[in-house]
């Protein structure tokens, strides 16, 4: 899952954790694991195996991946960091048949929200970092054939949007997936998700509407536009 913070991620990923097939963990922070070659001739014995320190963190996330989803018993992970969408060309080399689910919010809302969270907001810096991750977003979307859905669908009309997230994993749509808070997703908190009340509530919740007062830089209000948003 491909998205920026604010989107709604934790949302679409505790929606989709109550699929019976479907594991879809807390943010997992994969970029930020790394392989240390510790002695000058790891390298060399890993370029044996054609093997760099690149495909050896892949090796490493993919293992993660699947001794998580082995623990689940379920047959289908996805993962929802979204800082992974920073580096989502790796992705695509780490996973070249991954299949891709695009999660878009109003630039303006993501702003606001990011504006809220924080204690003293650096507002140009908060603009900055949502342009950082929309570019990014436009880019995956162009490039990576994605099943692209909206916060703002997803919380107004959550079942024809998760049947078609369902139809995109190849798994069938299952009624109990709109009933996220009956069912045990881990414990909300910093850094691996939303923890808010609003998540915590187990209720699908309307999106909060983008504030028209917010200003947007003119690349942003171009890539509202371009995802279908016109206020």
């Amino acid at each position: 899952m491909l998205s920026s913070v604010r989107s709604g991620s934790t949302l679409l990923r505790v929606l989709l954790n109550s699929h019976s097939r479907i594991r879809a963990p807390h943010e997992m922070h994969l970029r930020t694991v790394h392989v240390t070659l510790s002695r000058d001739f790891s390298a060399d014995a890993m370029r044996a195996l054609h093997l760099d320190k690149d495909e050896l963190e892949h090796v490493l996330w993919d293992r993660v991946l699947h001794l998580e989803l082995t623990r689940s018993g379920k047959d289908v992970i996805v993962d929802k960091t979204p800082p992974n969408t920073l580096i989502w060309p790796r992705l695509r080399r780490c996973w070249p048949n991954a299949r891709y689910i695009l999660l878009l919010r109003h630039p303006g809302a993501v702003v606001t929200s990011l504006t809220d969270r924080r204690a003293d907001p650096d507002h140009e810096a908060v603009r900055a970092e949502v342009l950082d991750y929309s570019e990014k977003l436009e880019e995956a979307r162009l490039s990576l054939d994605p099943h692209v859905i909206t916060y703002e669908e997803l919380t107004s009309e959550p079942e024809k949007v998760t049947r078609g997230i369902c139809d995109h994993l190849g798994v069938p749509w299952e009624p109990g997936m709109l009933d996220y808070g009956s069912k045990d997703h881990g414990t909300f908190r910093p850094q691996l998700g939303d923890w808010s009340s609003t998540i915590k509530s187990g209720r699908i919740q309307s999106a909060r509407s983008a504030d028209p007062g917010v200003e947007l830089p003119p690349r942003l209000r171009e890539l509202a536009q371009a995802w279908g948003y016109r206020d």
